[in-house]
């Protein structure tokens, strides 16, 4: 079993508001959000969102080079997107679909192997599981030569 931890810390009000997020690890360490990075141009600080994309597509990438070697196969290069695509719904908001593109250089595996598992990945790693009650999942798979 293993447990993870991340924290927030956040000063004023929602608009005008800013936050710091902090993991265990120290991978980020006081990182700033707020508004501005989340709903408009701001590129000095992260969002939600963005962090989840970025959990998601290292999930399931982890999930797929697993599968890769339990049937066999070494994956050589993995390199996934996660879009995560924020919507307002009504006076609040909603995640209605997270894009994940998925490139990866498995020298001997077959397109439809390629196909099998990475779909499988999508399906069952643990974060797509958590992320279940997201509209739309969708995965564009392309395997390499």
């Amino acid at each position: 079993m293993s447990e993870k931890k991340a924290s927030v810390h956040w000063e004023g009000g929602g608009k005008a508001g800013q936050g710091q997020i902090s993991t265990e690890t120290e991978a980020l360490q006081k990182y700033p959000y707020g508004f501005a990075s989340r709903f408009g141009d701001d590129r000095r600080g992260t969002n939600p969102e963005e962090i989840l994309g970025a959990a998601h597509a290292a999930c399931f990438t982890m999930a797929f080079s697993f599968a890769a070697d339990k049937a066999g196969f070494v994956t050589e290069r993995v390199d996934t997107t996660a879009s995560v695509r924020l919507t307002q719904q009504g006076e609040g908001f909603l995640i209605d679909r997270i894009a994940l593109t998925l490139k990866a250089k498995v020298p001997g595996m077959d397109e439809a192997t390629f196909q099998k598992l990475a779909a499988d990945a999508k399906a069952n790693c643990p974060l797509s599981k958590a992320l279940a009650a997201v509209p739309e999942v969708t995965l564009s798979a392309t395997l390499v030569q």
